[in-house]
């Protein structure tokens, strides 16, 4: 799957505005505090 650039920014921008996220490192944090994510083991 492919998408061009100004799309990922255009959801990336959508998802900060809807989960009232300051910036792309806040979105993180909030997907590791809600399970979205989870760490890798090394």
């Amino acid at each position: 799957m492919v998408i061009s650039p100004l799309t990922a920014k255009t959801h990336i921008n959508r998802a900060m505005t809807k989960l009232h996220a300051r910036d792309r490192a806040q979105l993180v944090v909030l997907a590791y505090e809600s399970g979205l994510v989870t760490p890798r083991g090394f």
